[in-house]
């Protein structure tokens, strides 16, 4: 198949017939830099779980999974958005970064004296640009994000995102964790918006441990924070390349993602492959 493009995590090859294959590696990127070492499984639970939250909301959105097997996706093409969808719940990240300077999210006033971490009275639709690669995603404002797709179809995608975002949110609650955000990519099949790509995942999601959560602090993410907190230990710079990550690290990594599909699936992860998929991601 022609190779399309190759990401930090992700390569994406023509299939033909209007289809693309996905393929999920175990690389993982910290710092906008992709370390010389894999995550072992971490390609199949990013596909695993995209898998799983895409039928749990297939009869909100159609989306563009033909099949899985592994860590790839055999999808159809779509006409994407040039915006990222992006749902926040709970106030953190650059989100928090605002509202204590401004008091505003996104641009929108919020209610004074919210803390760090906390709940938001309901979820926002927080849009951003798609950035050339190597550049950072903007945030924006609803009506930027109307004047680049046009009104209606950002309220649609709008809609889409939150409930979308509110129906998994409360599933995984039901699994003691917390989806605080999420982007959404969003594309046209046959004249409607279908959810694409990367799905409900620690990578595209900043997911917290329920029990652990408290407001005015930073929750751990639940995802590659054991190699971010080791990366930022070392003293490194942020440039390549990157330090060579230890084994406890990378198997605590590991972990946390397996953990994750477990916790949110509530399927035991396979390291064997038994599943069907291959024992070895990426």
């Amino acid at each position: 198949m022609n190779l399309l493009y190759s990401g930090k995590v992700r390569d994406i090859y023509d299939a033909g017939d209007d289809r693309l294959l996905m393929v999920t590696s175990d690389r993982i990127s910290a710092f906008d830099v992709v370390l010389d070492q894999p995550i072992p499984y971490k390609g199949r639970v990013l596909t695993g779980l995209t898998a799983h939250w895409l039928a749990q909301v297939d009869d909100i959105v159609p989306n563009h999974l033909i099949s899985v097997d592994g860590a790839s996706m055999l999808v159809r093409k779509a006409d994407m958005l040039p915006i990222e969808c992006i749902v926040r719940g709970y106030l953190s990240g650059s989100a928090w970064k605002e509202y204590a300077e401004r008091g505003t999210v996104h641009g929108m006033p919020l209610p004074p004296g919210l803390r760090q971490s906390e709940q938001l009275p309901d979820p926002l639709f927080t849009p951003s640009t798609k950035a050339e690669v190597g550049d950072h995603d903007e945030n924006i404002s609803f009506d930027q994000a109307a004047a680049i797709v046009g009104t209606d179809v950002a309220a649609e995608a709008a809609a889409i995102s939150i409930t979308v975002y509110q129906r998994a949110a409360a599933r995984a609650a039901a699994a003691g964790i917390i989806i605080a955000d999420t982007k959404f990519e969003l594309g046209w099949i046959d004249g409607r918006l279908a959810l694409c790509d990367e799905v409900l995942t620690p990578d595209s999601s900043r997911f917290w441990e329920a029990a652990t959560w408290e407001p005015g602090t930073t929750p751990p993410s639940f995802d590659k924070q054991p190699v971010r907190d080791w990366l930022e230990q070392t003293g490194w710079d942020k440039r390549p390349p990157a330090p060579a990550l230890p084994p406890d690290v990378v198997q605590a990594t590991s972990e946390r993602y397996v953990s994750a599909y477990e916790r949110l699936t509530g399927k035991a992860f396979d390291r064997n492959g038994g599943d069907g998929s291959p024992a070895v991601a990426g």
